[in-house]
């Protein structure tokens, strides 16, 4: 009975302890399982949030090129004197504005004038003679009628009054002439613009050809642009034309193109009306789009990473178990650059997500979550 009892405090202390020990590997296993999620919650909370975007293949792609030229006036002209003198008169300055026919300077015509008042005086002279020739002829004529002269008479009065008409044509060609070097001693605005240039002034002494003033149709400007063959040819008659300078942007209408080949250049001359405001002597710069002839994706600049003997790659968001993203380098070839983006292909799936940005951060293999996607 006592051997009995004995078994039975046993038994019950047994159940006991091994009750403790089921309790101890519960709390055992849910610390276990609570330390686990806090690790992986720490993990995740330590697991860098990057900007990404999505590829998008295209086979339709364009980008703006840009091709420099220069604003100049349409006309300009480096004006002086045909004959030299002393200058006695310059009415305009540098910034001046002047129209057509306006009188912008005058060389010293006294000597001239004095010089055309004696050939007119020479030309009277001669029309006198020719006045008295003419008369004397008329009488020698009704002579002859009467058969008082012989014709050889009659000849040789005719003779003397076609001399005397010869003498008098002479006398006056030179006064034109004399008159055509007075209106050669002003200079008149041969268009509509401004003085850019004044090269001497009153008193000093003009050379025959040699420059006074340079004027600038600056009310009518265009844009020369050397474009490459193709693309000249492409470029419609009457079209405007965006053109960028350095404050603003102008419109100008293409109005025709050389359709010669440059030999040192290799480009073709396309002349633009410039409509607007604009400055003459600004450099603009014409945008055409041009097409992309192969398949890729854009990407920004932010987006590429350098590597290898030159080669570029953007970093893949590969998808894990543990609902997260591990960073990978892809291979790509840059095909065109344009301002801050640039035209790609390579290793890389469409719908792929890549890394924007922010590749300093960032290391291949590392974990990463999906931040703002583009």
């Amino acid at each position: 009975m006592s051997l009995h009892l004995g078994f039975r405090r046993f038994g019950a202390g047994a159940a006991v302890v091994a009750a403790g020990l089921g309790v101890a590997f519960l709390v055992v296993l849910v610390s276990a399982s609570r330390s686990a999620d806090a690790r992986l919650e720490l993990g995740q909370a330590a697991t860098p949030s990057v900007p990404t975007l999505t590829v998008e293949y295209r086979t339709d792609a364009s980008m703006g090129e840009y091709f420099p030229g220069l604003v100049t006036a349409r006309r300009e002209s480096e004006l002086g004197f045909e004959r030299g003198g002393r200058i006695d008169d310059i009415a305009v300055d540098v910034g001046d504005r002047v129209v057509t026919g306006q009188v912008l300077a005058r060389l010293d015509t006294r000597a001239l004038e004095a010089q055309i008042a004696a050939a007119d005086a020479q030309t009277a002279e001669a029309q006198a003679q020719v006045a008295l020739a003419q008369s004397t002829e008329d009488r020698q004529q009704t002579l002859l009628e009467r058969g008082h002269i012989s014709q050889q008479r009659l000849d040789e009065v005719a003779t003397s009054t076609h001399a005397a008409e010869a003498r008098r044509r002479a006398a006056a060609a030179s006064a034109n002439a004399l008159r055509a070097q007075l209106a050669l001693s002003v200079i008149e605005a041969p268009f509509d613009g401004v003085i850019t240039t004044r090269l001497s002034d009153e008193g000093g002494i003009a050379a025959p050809g040699q420059g006074l003033l340079r004027i600038v149709e600056d009310t009518a400007l265009e844009i020369r642009v050397g474009l490459p063959a193709d693309s000249a040819a492409a470029l419609e008659p009457g079209t405007l034309y965006a053109f960028e300078t350095a404050d603003r942007e102008i419109a100008a209408r293409f109005r025709a193109s050389t359709g010669v080949v440059d030999t040192r250049t290799r480009s073709v001359t396309a002349v633009f009306d410039v409509e607007g405001r604009a400055q003459a002597g600004q450099v603009a710069r014409l945008r055409l789009e041009q097409a992309i002839d192969t398949e890729g994706f854009w990407v920004p600049t932010s987006a590429l990473a350098e590597g290898r003997r030159g080669l570029w790659s953007v970093y893949v968001l590969e998808a894990d178990e543990y609902g997260t993203y591990t960073i990978a380098p892809h291979a790509v070839e840059t095909v065109r650059i344009d301002s801050g983006r640039a035209f790609v292909r390579g290793a890389v799936d469409d719908g792929a997500v890549i890394l924007r940005s922010g590749l300093d951060r960032i290391t291949p293999g590392q974990r990463v979550r999906i931040g703002d996607e583009a």
